[in-house]
Protein backbone atom coordinates (compact mmCIF):
# COMPACT_ATOMS: atom_id res chain seq x y z
CA UNK A 1 0.00 0.00 0.00
CA UNK A 2 1.04 3.43 -0.99
CA UNK A 3 2.11 5.14 2.04
CA UNK A 4 -0.31 8.67 2.43
CA UNK A 5 2.87 10.83 2.06
CA UNK A 6 3.44 9.76 -1.34
CA UNK A 7 -0.33 10.67 -1.87
CA UNK A 8 0.00 13.86 -0.94
CA UNK A 9 3.21 15.61 -1.71
CA UNK A 10 2.54 18.80 1.20
CA UNK A 11 1.19 19.30 4.47
CA UNK A 12 -2.18 18.99 4.73
CA UNK A 13 -2.97 22.57 5.21
CA UNK A 14 -6.92 24.51 6.38
CA UNK A 15 -7.52 27.43 3.71
CA UNK A 16 -10.49 28.30 5.60
CA UNK A 17 -11.97 27.44 8.43
CA UNK A 18 -15.32 28.44 8.19
CA UNK A 19 -16.96 26.14 10.57
CA UNK A 20 -19.19 24.60 7.74
CA UNK A 21 -22.07 22.36 9.27
CA UNK A 22 -22.21 20.28 5.79
CA UNK A 23 -19.34 21.52 3.71
CA UNK A 24 -20.16 20.05 0.49
CA UNK A 25 -19.51 19.96 -3.54
CA UNK A 26 -16.15 21.28 -4.41
CA UNK A 27 -15.69 22.76 -7.94
CA UNK A 28 -12.56 24.73 -9.56
CA UNK A 29 -13.73 27.65 -11.65
CA UNK A 30 -11.10 27.76 -14.43
CA UNK A 31 -12.50 30.73 -15.35
CA UNK A 32 -11.69 32.31 -12.19
CA UNK A 33 -8.93 30.34 -10.83
CA UNK A 34 -11.15 30.17 -7.76
CA UNK A 35 -12.74 26.78 -5.57
CA UNK A 36 -16.72 27.30 -5.18
CA UNK A 37 -17.97 25.35 -2.69
CA UNK A 38 -21.41 25.12 -0.49
CA UNK A 39 -22.67 24.26 2.76
CA UNK A 40 -25.73 22.49 2.59
CA UNK A 41 -27.64 23.04 6.09
CA UNK A 42 -25.91 26.61 6.23
CA UNK A 43 -27.41 27.24 2.34
CA UNK A 44 -24.12 28.98 2.14
CA UNK A 45 -22.68 29.15 -1.65
CA UNK A 46 -18.63 30.24 -1.12
CA UNK A 47 -15.55 31.09 -3.12
CA UNK A 48 -11.75 31.11 -2.49
CA UNK A 49 -9.41 32.77 -4.50
CA UNK A 50 -5.84 31.17 -3.94
CA UNK A 51 -4.41 33.92 -5.99
CA UNK A 52 -5.22 36.47 -3.54
CA UNK A 53 -7.01 34.81 -0.47
CA UNK A 54 -10.07 36.59 -1.07
CA UNK A 55 -13.14 34.99 0.09
CA UNK A 56 -17.17 35.72 -0.91
CA UNK A 57 -20.07 34.24 0.61
CA UNK A 58 -23.97 34.10 -0.67
CA UNK A 59 -27.14 33.12 0.89
CA UNK A 60 -28.78 30.97 -1.29
CA UNK A 61 -32.79 30.58 -1.33
CA UNK A 62 -32.85 26.75 -0.36
CA UNK A 63 -30.48 24.11 0.86
CA UNK A 64 -28.03 23.88 -1.81
CA UNK A 65 -26.07 19.96 -2.64
CA UNK A 66 -23.95 20.98 -5.36
CA UNK A 67 -22.59 23.74 -8.08
CA UNK A 68 -21.38 23.26 -11.13
CA UNK A 69 -20.05 25.82 -14.08
CA UNK A 70 -21.83 26.60 -16.63
CA UNK A 71 -20.79 26.57 -20.50
CA UNK A 72 -23.11 29.56 -20.98
CA UNK A 73 -21.66 31.12 -18.09
CA UNK A 74 -22.39 31.12 -14.65
CA UNK A 75 -23.20 28.41 -12.38
CA UNK A 76 -26.06 25.55 -11.89
CA UNK A 77 -26.78 24.95 -8.62
CA UNK A 78 -28.63 21.60 -7.34
CA UNK A 79 -31.15 22.65 -4.48
CA UNK A 80 -33.55 20.75 -2.47
CA UNK A 81 -36.30 21.19 -4.55
CA UNK A 82 -33.89 21.20 -7.84
CA UNK A 83 -32.03 23.03 -10.26
CA UNK A 84 -31.09 26.55 -10.26
CA UNK A 85 -29.29 29.08 -12.05
CA UNK A 86 -26.69 30.98 -10.20
CA UNK A 87 -24.99 34.32 -11.50
CA UNK A 88 -21.49 35.12 -9.00
CA UNK A 89 -21.84 38.53 -10.53
CA UNK A 90 -25.31 39.60 -9.10
CA UNK A 91 -25.70 37.04 -6.73
CA UNK A 92 -29.03 36.36 -7.60
CA UNK A 93 -30.34 33.03 -8.17
CA UNK A 94 -32.80 31.93 -11.18
CA UNK A 95 -35.72 30.17 -11.29
CA UNK A 96 -35.95 26.53 -10.43
CA UNK A 97 -36.58 23.34 -12.73
CA UNK A 98 -37.96 20.96 -10.12
CA UNK A 99 -36.60 17.39 -9.98
CA UNK A 100 -38.90 14.88 -8.27
CA UNK A 101 -41.21 17.54 -7.10
CA UNK A 102 -44.10 14.28 -5.71
CA UNK A 103 -41.36 13.34 -3.55
CA UNK A 104 -41.12 15.52 -0.45
CA UNK A 105 -38.63 14.29 1.40
CA UNK A 106 -36.10 13.79 -1.23
CA UNK A 107 -33.68 16.42 -1.87
CA UNK A 108 -30.68 17.18 -4.09
CA UNK A 109 -27.44 15.98 -3.05
CA UNK A 110 -23.93 15.35 -5.20
CA UNK A 111 -23.31 16.68 -8.88
CA UNK A 112 -20.57 16.48 -11.24
CA UNK A 113 -19.80 16.86 -14.97
CA UNK A 114 -18.57 14.76 -17.32
CA UNK A 115 -16.00 15.28 -20.30
CA UNK A 116 -19.21 15.21 -22.96
CA UNK A 117 -20.84 18.72 -20.79
CA UNK A 118 -23.49 16.64 -19.25
CA UNK A 119 -24.45 16.70 -15.77
CA UNK A 120 -24.86 13.87 -13.40
CA UNK A 121 -26.15 14.13 -9.93
CA UNK A 122 -28.34 12.55 -7.43
CA UNK A 123 -31.19 12.84 -5.45
CA UNK A 124 -31.61 10.82 -1.66
CA UNK A 125 -34.03 10.65 1.18
CA UNK A 126 -33.63 13.42 3.18
CA UNK A 127 -34.18 11.29 6.42
CA UNK A 128 -32.05 9.18 4.99
CA UNK A 129 -34.43 6.05 5.41
CA UNK A 130 -35.88 4.46 2.57
CA UNK A 131 -34.12 3.68 -1.18
CA UNK A 132 -36.15 6.72 -2.87
CA UNK A 133 -32.79 8.69 -4.29
CA UNK A 134 -32.18 8.12 -8.43
CA UNK A 135 -29.40 8.98 -10.65
CA UNK A 136 -29.77 11.03 -13.02
CA UNK A 137 -28.04 12.54 -16.43
CA UNK A 138 -29.11 16.13 -17.61
CA UNK A 139 -27.50 16.12 -21.49
CA UNK A 140 -28.07 20.38 -21.68
CA UNK A 141 -29.78 23.66 -19.98
CA UNK A 142 -33.49 23.13 -20.84
CA UNK A 143 -33.82 19.14 -20.92
CA UNK A 144 -35.12 17.30 -18.90
CA UNK A 145 -32.65 14.94 -16.24
CA UNK A 146 -33.14 10.90 -17.18
CA UNK A 147 -33.38 8.68 -14.26
CA UNK A 148 -30.51 5.77 -14.75
CA UNK A 149 -30.14 4.35 -11.69
CA UNK A 150 -32.46 4.02 -8.61
CA UNK A 151 -32.79 2.03 -5.18
CA UNK A 152 -30.89 4.40 -3.06
CA UNK A 153 -30.92 5.74 -0.01
CA UNK A 154 -28.18 8.76 -0.23
CA UNK A 155 -26.17 9.19 -3.38
CA UNK A 156 -22.72 10.41 -3.55
CA UNK A 157 -20.00 11.56 -5.95
CA UNK A 158 -20.52 10.80 -9.69
CA UNK A 159 -17.50 11.31 -11.74
CA UNK A 160 -16.09 9.71 -14.87
CA UNK A 161 -13.01 8.10 -15.91
CA UNK A 162 -13.06 8.79 -19.75
CA UNK A 163 -9.94 6.57 -20.53
CA UNK A 164 -11.52 3.44 -18.99
CA UNK A 165 -15.18 4.41 -20.36
CA UNK A 166 -16.27 3.90 -17.00
CA UNK A 167 -18.58 5.64 -13.99
CA UNK A 168 -18.32 5.67 -10.72
CA UNK A 169 -21.00 6.82 -8.12
CA UNK A 170 -21.51 5.64 -4.59
CA UNK A 171 -24.47 3.88 -2.14
CA UNK A 172 -22.87 6.09 1.23
CA UNK A 173 -24.59 4.23 3.98
CA UNK A 174 -24.18 0.47 2.42
CA UNK A 175 -20.44 1.71 1.81
CA UNK A 176 -20.35 0.53 -1.45
CA UNK A 177 -18.75 2.32 -4.44
CA UNK A 178 -19.86 1.15 -7.94
CA UNK A 179 -18.53 1.01 -11.41
CA UNK A 180 -20.77 1.14 -14.27
CA UNK A 181 -19.78 0.96 -18.27
CA UNK A 182 -20.47 4.20 -20.07
CA UNK A 183 -21.24 3.92 -23.68
CA UNK A 184 -20.52 7.72 -25.66
CA UNK A 185 -24.32 8.16 -26.16
CA UNK A 186 -24.49 8.35 -21.47
CA UNK A 187 -26.35 4.96 -21.00
CA UNK A 188 -25.05 2.75 -18.09
CA UNK A 189 -24.83 -0.99 -18.00
CA UNK A 190 -22.66 -3.38 -16.10
CA UNK A 191 -23.41 -2.24 -12.57
CA UNK A 192 -20.84 -3.84 -10.49
CA UNK A 193 -19.19 -3.47 -6.82
CA UNK A 194 -15.94 -1.55 -7.23
CA UNK A 195 -14.59 -1.00 -4.03
CA UNK A 196 -15.52 -0.14 -0.50
CA UNK A 197 -13.80 1.82 1.71
CA UNK A 198 -11.37 0.76 4.97
CA UNK A 199 -13.22 2.78 6.79
CA UNK A 200 -16.59 5.31 7.14
CA UNK A 201 -18.14 5.60 4.53
CA UNK A 202 -17.61 7.03 0.88
CA UNK A 203 -18.77 10.47 0.13
CA UNK A 204 -18.00 12.39 -3.07
CA UNK A 205 -15.00 11.68 -5.36
CA UNK A 206 -12.26 12.71 -7.68
CA UNK A 207 -10.31 11.24 -10.50
CA UNK A 208 -6.89 11.68 -11.63
CA UNK A 209 -4.58 11.11 -14.38
CA UNK A 210 -3.47 8.00 -13.52
CA UNK A 211 -7.27 6.69 -13.35
CA UNK A 212 -7.19 6.72 -9.50
CA UNK A 213 -9.92 7.50 -7.80
CA UNK A 214 -9.88 9.79 -4.50
CA UNK A 215 -13.03 9.12 -2.31
CA UNK A 216 -14.09 11.43 1.00
CA UNK A 217 -14.61 9.28 4.16
CA UNK A 218 -17.27 10.16 6.20
CA UNK A 219 -16.54 9.26 9.58
CA UNK A 220 -13.64 8.63 8.25
CA UNK A 221 -11.42 11.43 8.80
CA UNK A 222 -9.04 10.97 5.31
CA UNK A 223 -9.58 10.73 1.56
CA UNK A 224 -8.87 6.82 0.56
CA UNK A 225 -7.27 6.69 -3.20
CA UNK A 226 -7.59 3.52 -5.29
CA UNK A 227 -6.32 2.42 -8.35
CA UNK A 228 -8.11 1.80 -11.63
CA UNK A 229 -8.82 -2.23 -10.53
CA UNK A 230 -9.89 -1.32 -7.34
CA UNK A 231 -7.19 -1.88 -5.02
CA UNK A 232 -6.10 0.52 -2.43
CA UNK A 233 -3.37 3.15 -2.40
CA UNK A 234 -3.55 4.65 0.66
CA UNK A 235 -5.00 7.17 3.13
CA UNK A 236 -4.61 11.02 3.30
CA UNK A 237 -5.85 11.79 6.92
CA UNK A 238 -7.64 14.89 6.94
CA UNK A 239 -7.82 17.28 10.24
CA UNK A 240 -12.18 16.59 10.59
CA UNK A 241 -13.68 13.68 10.84
CA UNK A 242 -16.58 14.18 8.53
CA UNK A 243 -14.68 14.52 4.73
CA UNK A 244 -17.28 15.44 2.52
CA UNK A 245 -15.96 15.68 -0.97
CA UNK A 246 -12.44 16.27 -3.15
CA UNK A 247 -11.80 18.00 -6.16
CA UNK A 248 -8.55 19.15 -7.87
CA UNK A 249 -7.75 22.67 -8.99
CA UNK A 250 -5.03 25.78 -9.02
CA UNK A 251 -3.18 25.83 -12.85
CA UNK A 252 -1.33 22.42 -12.91
CA UNK A 253 -4.80 20.81 -11.17
CA UNK A 254 -1.82 18.99 -8.73
CA UNK A 255 -3.95 20.81 -5.63
CA UNK A 256 -6.32 18.78 -4.30
CA UNK A 257 -9.23 20.76 -2.27
CA UNK A 258 -11.02 18.94 0.55
CA UNK A 259 -14.73 20.20 1.91
CA UNK A 260 -15.68 18.76 5.21
CA UNK A 261 -18.82 18.98 7.84
CA UNK A 262 -19.03 19.73 11.52
CA UNK A 263 -22.54 18.18 11.13
CA UNK A 264 -22.51 14.40 12.58
CA UNK A 265 -19.29 14.52 14.78
CA UNK A 266 -19.17 13.85 18.58
CA UNK A 267 -17.88 17.00 21.16
CA UNK A 268 -15.03 14.73 21.84
CA UNK A 269 -14.25 14.47 18.42
CA UNK A 270 -14.49 18.61 17.46
CA UNK A 271 -12.52 19.64 20.55
CA UNK A 272 -9.65 16.93 18.97
CA UNK A 273 -10.34 18.77 15.63
CA UNK A 274 -11.38 22.23 15.93
CA UNK A 275 -10.48 23.02 12.31
CA UNK A 276 -13.57 20.17 11.62
CA UNK A 277 -16.01 22.27 8.91
CA UNK A 278 -13.23 23.25 7.39
CA UNK A 279 -11.70 23.54 3.62
CA UNK A 280 -8.20 21.63 3.34
CA UNK A 281 -5.77 21.24 0.68
CA UNK A 282 -2.90 19.58 -0.22
CA UNK A 283 -0.48 18.50 -3.56
CA UNK A 284 -0.06 15.91 -5.12
CA UNK A 285 1.86 14.29 -7.98
CA UNK A 286 -0.61 13.33 -10.69
CA UNK A 287 -2.36 16.26 -12.16
CA UNK A 288 -6.57 15.95 -11.75
CA UNK A 289 -8.97 15.45 -13.96
CA UNK A 290 -11.09 18.52 -14.25
CA UNK A 291 -15.12 18.56 -14.45
CA UNK A 292 -16.43 20.39 -17.78
CA UNK A 293 -18.62 23.14 -18.55
CA UNK A 294 -22.35 21.79 -17.81
CA UNK A 295 -23.80 22.26 -21.46
CA UNK A 296 -20.11 22.55 -23.56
Amino acid sequence: MTNHAELALSDIDCIWPLGADLGEGPVWSVAEQALYFVDIHGRGVHRFCPGTGAKTDWTAPKRTGFIVPMAAGGFLCGMEDGLRPFDPETGTFGDVQPVEPLLHENRLNDGYVGPDGALWFGTMHDPEEEDTGTLYRLGRPGEEPVAMDRGYTVTNGPVIDPARGRLYHNDSPRRRIYAFDLAADGTLSNKRLFAEPSRGYPDGMALDGDGRLWVALWDGAGVECFAPDGTRLGIVPIPSPNVTKICFGDADFRTAYVTTARRGASDEALAAMPEAGGIFRFRVGVAGVPSALFGS
